[in-house]
């Protein structure tokens, strides 16, 4: 298979088995959560993510009610993000997301709300 194939399995794989999806302790000091909905497609992500004292993500969990390629998108952002800095965290774009998965532009929103969320759970 060429990489469109390989493209193909991964969003399958990370929307039927996604990584890192449940809750993290929103009381804790290390713990950021972000909000944010696309009404456009009808999807709400939420992202947290827990920092060390050093900066450094240590932990991120995702819910994500949307399609097939917003989970799928989610998931590998986790994935991506944890022991990054904050600092690096927040450089990844959705575009790159989107080019790992080759999502189509017209998915491209999908996974821009990895950006948008990102933000408030790490401030």
């Amino acid at each position: 298979g060429g990489g469109q194939d390989a493209a193909v399995d991964l969003v399958v794989d990370h929307y039927e088995n996604p990584r890192n999806v449940g809750t993290l302790d929103k009381h804790s000091k290390n713990v950021g959560t972000g909000l944010v909905g696309a009404p456009a497609c009808g999807d709400v992500m939420k992202l947290q993510i827990e920092v060390d004292d050093q900066g450094k993500i240590v932990d991120a969990r995702f819910k994500t009610f949307g399609c097939g390629s917003a989970i799928a998108s989610s998931s590998l952002a986790t994935e991506w993000v944890k022991g990054k800095s904050v600092d690096e965290a927040l450089t990844i774009r959705n575009t790159d997301i989107a080019k790992e998965l080759c999502l189509p532009p017209v998915k491209l929103h999908c996974s821009s709300k990895f950006s948008a969320v990102l933000s408030p759970a790490i401030s």
